[in-house]
């Protein structure tokens, strides 16, 4: 018997009426480039453990770094003043069949050192050097994982993955940046050199940019502006409990439509090198693909099993324990989140999405980007990279930063089109997802 396994026994022979314990162990590699060079090495081992006790319909939970603290815990946890979850049923009993899934954990990754990470930061910073370039900065992060999870009635599960992520910004003489960024599961599939070209590319489409006048444009957005409004704007929205507490903007019309015909949003952790694919979810649910959207129609909702009893309806197996940098954490309390958050690609190119634009701006990054009303679904970003005037099909040149103050149920009446460019993209601590460019009509920009 294992350490961990023991832990669950010896929290299940102390007359608790459920127990679950969590553990997740990291290898990370990170890579800090400064300067236009590599700055810092680091590499770092962590082990985590959450603990989550219910006893009387009262939940009681503790996070440690040590296994032994997990048992001297108890005698400091408060019992009686907590309160009871009457709807509360029951920990998953077992994970059930799950499928095989390809490309969530490489040996490369897993033995990488320091060493060869610098490599490839510096393959990043070579990919980006340009005469006009004055600073080169980003980071380069490489994580091994396993996760662990196991409870009172007998579950257990296991999962072992990798993750490379990296990101370059950079500066040029004339003052403009560029932003790019690749992440997956496997090295083989990383790229480094595009990295840097993309972000050299932009910047230096980005120099002395022109004022847009302000008014409803036409926007094409990149895949990472995207990301950007699935992270922080669109993903909440269909959370089983912000749903059911109408702080959703889309509450009330399930089943309806609620998007443009040529929109599909689907939640799928079954996909070949997608940042939050895994067999099962942080509390042991089998995970399955959700559609979220289909053709316009809002079809479903994700919950966590807590969310599920409240309501009165089935886990959809989206327990999450979020990381900082990227994979699972060991919270004692699960969240609920998406898994990888998809847009179906189309059958237009991003050249297609520009040719038939009359007047709009093709942005490749967003910032600050955040709700202003969930319940109506206003929000609020900036467009401050990669910002390009599309005037009569043809780009025409880089544009200044522009504020963007619009209203999501209206913006997702009004994509115009979904290109075929679909990329993984993953906001900095945030939600992966994976993502075309998008063309949106009469989106209201205001020059900064």
């Amino acid at each position: 018997m294992s350490s961990f396994e023991g832990s669950i026994e010896y929290f299940g022979n102390r007359g608790f009426d459920e127990c679950e314990i969590t553990k997740v162990t990291k290898d990370i590699v990170t890579i800090r480039i400064t300067d236009s060079n590599v700055a810092e090495i680091k590499h770092n081992f962590e082990e985590n453990f959450g603990v989550r006790i219910i006893h009387r319909k009262r939940i009681i939970s503790y996070q440690t770094e040590k296994l032994e603290n997990l048992y001297s815990m108890l005698d400091d946890m408060p019992h009686s003043d907590i309160r009871e979850i009457q709807f509360w049923e029951s920990l998953p009993h077992e994970i059930g069949a799950v499928e095989s899934l390809d490309e969530t954990f490489d040996d490369k990754l897993d033995d990488i050192g320091g060493a060869d990470a610098a490599d490839i930061a510096q393959e990043m910073i070579n990919s980006t050097t340009h005469d006009k370039i004055s600073n080169i900065t980003g980071s380069l992060n490489i994580i091994s994982e396993i996760f662990e999870i196991g409870n009172s009635h007998g579950l257990y599960g296991l999962d072992k993955a990798t993750y490379i992520s990296g990101m370059i910004n950079a500066d040029s003489k004339a003052g403009a940046s560029g932003f790019g960024h690749n992440c997956c599961r496997t090295l083989d599939a990383f790229s480094a050199d595009m990295i840097g070209n993309d972000s050299k590319e932009m910047c230096l489409a980005s120099e002395h940019p022109v004022k847009c006048d302000a008014g409803q444009r036409t926007l094409v957005l990149e895949p990472y502006s995207v990301g950007e409004l699935l992270a922080f704007v669109i993903y909440p929205n269909f959370g089983l409990r912000q749903y059911a507490e109408k702080t959703s903007c889309l509450t009330g019309k399930l089943r309806k439509k609620v998007a443009a015909e040529c929109f599909t949003l689907e939640d799928n952790p079954h996909i070949p090198q997608g940042i939050g694919t895994r067999p099962f979810d942080d509390e042991g649910v089998s995970t399955m693909p959700n559609l979220l959207i289909e053709d316009g129609l809002f079809y479903n909702i994700f919950s966590n099993t807590y969310d599920a009893f409240k309501w009165g309806v089935e886990s959809t197996g989206n327990a999450s324990r979020p990381s900082n940098l990227m994979g699972r954490g060991a919270n004692p309390i699960p969240g609920s989140a998406p898994h990888n958050l998809r847009v179906i690609p189309g059958d237009m190119s991003r050249d297609e999405a520009i040719q038939d634009t009359r007047h709009g701006v093709l942005v490749g990054r967003l910032w600050y980007t955040y709700a202003l009303n969930p319940i109506r679904g206003d929000f609020s970003c900036t467009a401050r990279s990669g910002i390009q005037l599309i005037e009569n099909g043809e780009i025409v040149g880089p544009v200044k930063p522009v504020r963007i103050t619009h209203n999501l149920p209206t913006m997702l009446y009004d994509i115009s089109g979904v290109c075929d460019d679909e990329k993984n993209v993953m906001q900095w601590a945030s939600l992966p997802s994976i993502t075309p460019s998008l063309r949106v009509e009469n989106v209201p920009v205001m020059p900064v």
